[in-house]
């Protein structure tokens, strides 16, 4: 699913060092100027009292289930890898760089169809794979989510969830954080997000993933419903959420209580021990060994085994400068 931007200048674009040191800095001025509001908000007592009426839990519904079972810290390894993927070929496919090889799908096998099968490049091909890898994965999560009753504990059923998720974010902001227990239930700032990510993100991602790769029609009612450029605007943004839910969520972890939360999403044990702290190394080998050799000429092999694959040659080399005269 394609992250290629409609202009290469755009203000998103993540390959300039010296604009994501700006934007670092920016963040970093913007996050001390909301401690210090928050602060402030928090010596007045009207502010104090919204935070007592609202702590920042809404009740379970009864029958919730406790705990975090083997297969959601399973999920939660695969949507992380399959996430660091997507994001590495997508911007291997955003730098606009010469394909080294192009791939058609062999129509002699199935899925078959009446036209031609489009040529697309080898990053274009290994993002099309890696996203149909994180939309099975995201389905069997969803069925899991509903068939062992983990639902409950992530979409919201009462309107108190939004006092208490802004309460939630004060707290944090104010640095006189919650006291939680996520292996019994989440804060409600967390069940607005899980929420969003799984329901509202991942399915915009998937929509509009498939506009951009070669399943959708180029022409016709559902080109013209859906224009390529609308999805091209969303498709990038959205990615962007996914990372900067990603580090908000990974630096909560690790300052929230570290041992035990890598316990409750590693080795779904309630414990403070360091048994999910070493899951939790070998999965980041894992996604950094991931992230280095997600190139697409390594798999080229197998992009060769479904379908005809073409190798471009390499570039003539930069003839010497002249010298003047």
């Amino acid at each position: 699913m394609s992250t290629v931007p409609s202009s290469p200048r755009s203000a998103l674009d993540l390959r300039s060092p010296k604009r994501l040191a700006i934007l670092a800095a920016g963040a970093v001025v913007l996050l001390g100027l909301a401690v210090l509001l928050a602060r402030w908000l928090r010596t007045l007592p009207e502010v104090e009292a919204f935070v007592a009426s609202y702590p920042g839990h809404s009740p379970l519904p009864q029958g919730a289930p406790v705990g975090i079972p083997a297969w959601l810290g399973w999920q939660h390894f695969f949507n992380a890898f399959f996430l660091v993927l997507l994001v590495r070929t997508g911007l291997i496919i955003r730098s606009k760089a010469r394909p080294p090889a192009f791939w058609t799908r062999d129509n002699t096998r199935w899925p078959r169809t009446k036209g031609a099968p489009r040529r697309l490049g080898i990053s274009v091909w290994l993002h099309l794979v890696v996203d149909a890898l994180w939309v099975l994965n995201g389905l069997l999560y969803v069925v899991l989510l509903f068939a062992t009753g983990q639902w409950l504990r992530i979409v919201p059923t009462s309107w108190d969830v939004v006092p208490n998720s802004i309460s939630v974010v004060l707290q944090y902001l104010s640095l006189d954080w919650p006291v939680e227990n996520s292996w019994v239930a989440y804060n409600d700032a967390q069940v607005l997000s899980y929420f969003a990510v799984v329901f509202l993100a991942a399915p915009l991602a998937v929509l509009t993933g498939l506009r951009l790769s070669p399943v959708w029609p180029m022409q016709g009612r559902l080109a013209r419903v859906f224009p390529e450029r609308l999805a091209r605007a969303v498709h990038f943004p959205v990615m962007l959420f996914f990372l900067l839910f990603t580090f908000v969520h990974v630096v909560l972890v690790l300052a929230t209580g570290a041992l035990r939360n890598l316990n409750h999403m590693y080795a779904s044990r309630d414990a403070s021990d360091w048994v999910g702290f070493a899951i939790f190394a070998v999965s980041v080998l894992a996604l950094v060994g991931a992230w280095v050799l997600a190139r697409p000429l390594l798999l080229a092999g197998l992009a060769g085994r479904f379908g005809q694959l073409r190798r471009m040659p390499p570039p003539p080399p930069a003839k010497p400068a002249t010298p003047r005269d």
